[in-house]
């Protein structure tokens, strides 16, 4: 089955347990606008042709809000297919957004700096001249093969055919500071599905249930995928969580130590190498498909879709799964391993923290106003007398290195992120108190949330209220 087929079934079955009408459901499942171009491109005093794709899946809400991606496996399933999972994505979390999508079929690293500029700013062209660029109608942001970079530059192009937008900035997230981006949205995802993984902890019924051992640290964690959600994920759970991280695995192998892996030390020698073959953290490998069927308490997938099939299924040996990546289970390889009794926490909800911090930077940018700036130096000053109070309660004085630590008012990063945690908590008691009512999986659990929130954007007969 492809991509767009596997989320469907999903979508299926939890509507059937909300008894959604067939009319709304057909509704719900079709992408309610496409756009394929042709984006040709003079290189070398040559035309290159790069074919691309932005899909929006609903527009219950506006703006329509996904990522753009540059891979060579860009096609338009699998752009349908993410686009439909961001619409469910964010009703989960209670994000005002609808589900969009897109994808330029190119392998990025075969181009320079500046001919990928060029690319960039051709394809996001014809996007914004045919409405598919907006901050009020559809926000991209960074997803495989792109980031901050060219967010960078689809802004200075949405801002040079729209000049009199006056909330230009808001046509992208993911954009660096300078530009209207918002502190700690680089790291969102990551931090996000480690949130996801805090919160589960909380929940001691569940450890028990999935035979986890009590506290994170003791378990066995391996993560396929160390890119921007991979590599910032583990350093949140090896930095906060202390964390035993026994594998990691890229394209062409995986790291492996039983004792668990320097996080920080890797993530230094991957900056320098683009590689994490590093036999002073462990042995190397160089067969990545393994790294799905080793010994773990958690695997989190958190690369692309469909690494998990019928085909190897069997041999998947976690009590846990997070599915950091869209789609890295097929619909066949979850019933079974649901059957088997592994406990699977879906992409529709893990991978949401980009979305949550991303809908941040689209109210700073509308705003136009950053997080903190208002409140900061007021919080600070308040401390500052509860400190005080104190010392003359007391008879005591507080010395000047205690007060230094504890007076920090918020910034943007710690709003962002107190922000992200907030909506992931309060997403996963939704579904973990939902999966308690319908006596189902989280997967249909959290499709059933979603489901049941966007159906009240619609009236009995299927068409959206006016």
């Amino acid at each position: 089955m492809s991509f767009k087929e596997n989320v469907n079934l999903h979508v299926d079955k939890s509507a059937k347990l909300l008894n959604f009408s067939d009319d709304l459901l057909e509704h719900l499942k079709s992408i309610h606008s496409l756009i394929k171009v042709n984006v040709g491109v003079v290189l070398d005093e040559k035309i290159h042709n790069f074919t691309g794709w932005r899909a929006v899946h609903s527009e219950h809400i506006l703006p329509s809000k996904g990522g753009l991606r540059y891979s060579e496996n860009v096609d338009q399933d699998d752009t349908e297919a993410l686009a439909s999972l961001m619409t469910y994505k964010c009703a989960i979390v209670n994000i005002p957004f609808g589900g969009a999508k897109g994808g330029l079929k190119i392998n990025p690293k075969n181009y320079t700096m500046s001919e990928l500029r060029a690319i960039t700013k051709a394809f996001a062209t014809k996007l914004i001249n045919r409405g598919f660029i907006s901050p009020a109608l559809n926000v991209p942001a960074p997803d495989v093969g792109t980031s901050e970079r060219e967010m960078e530059w689809i802004l200075d192009t949405y801002k040079s055919l729209k000049p009199d937008d006056i909330n230009y900035r808001g046509c992208v997230t993911g954009k660096p500071l300078h530009r209207g981006g918002i502190a700690g949205r680089t790291e969102a995802t990551g931090r996000g599905i480690e949130e996801v993984i805090r919160e589960i902890f909380r929940h001691k019924d569940i450890i028990k249930e999935s035979n986890l051992k009590n506290e994170l640290k003791e378990n066995e964690i391996i993560i396929q995928g160390f890119g921007n959600v991979g590599s910032n994920l583990a350093k949140h759970l090896y930095n906060r969580d202390k964390a035993k991280i026994i594998a990691i695995g890229e394209r062409d192998g995986y790291l492996f130590n039983k004792n668990g892996i320097d996080i920080n030390a890797l993530i230094e020698f991957y900056k320098k190498n683009e590689n994490i073959n590093n036999p002073k953290l462990g042995e190397f490998k160089n067969n990545p498909s393994e790294l799905l069927e080793l010994n773990c308490d958690i695997l989190i997938p958190a690369a692309l879709e469909n690494v998990i099939t019928i085909k190897n299924v069997n041999k998947v040996k976690a009590k846990l799964i997070i599915e950091a990546a869209n789609g890295p289970i097929s619909f066949e390889a979850d019933q079974k391993l649901h059957d088997k009794g592994v406990f699977i926490i879906p992409d529709i909800y893990v991978n949401a923290g980009g979305v949550v911090v991303s809908y941040f930077e689209w109210v700073k940018d509308i705003s136009h106003i950053r997080f903190g700036r208002v409140e900061k130096r007021f919080q600070e000053q308040k401390i500052l007398e509860i400190i005080d109070l104190i010392d003359k309660k007391t008879n005591t004085k507080t010395d000047f290195d205690t007060i230094k630590n504890i007076l920090h008012g918020a910034d943007e990063e710690d709003l962002a992120f107190s922000g992200l945690e907030d909506s992931m908590r309060n997403a996963f008691t939704e579904i973990y108190k939902t999966r308690k009512q319908i006596k189902k999986s989280f997967r249909e659990s959290a499709y059933y949330v979603s489901l049941k929130k966007i159906r009240n954007f619609y009236t009995d007969e299927g068409f959206p209220k006016r």
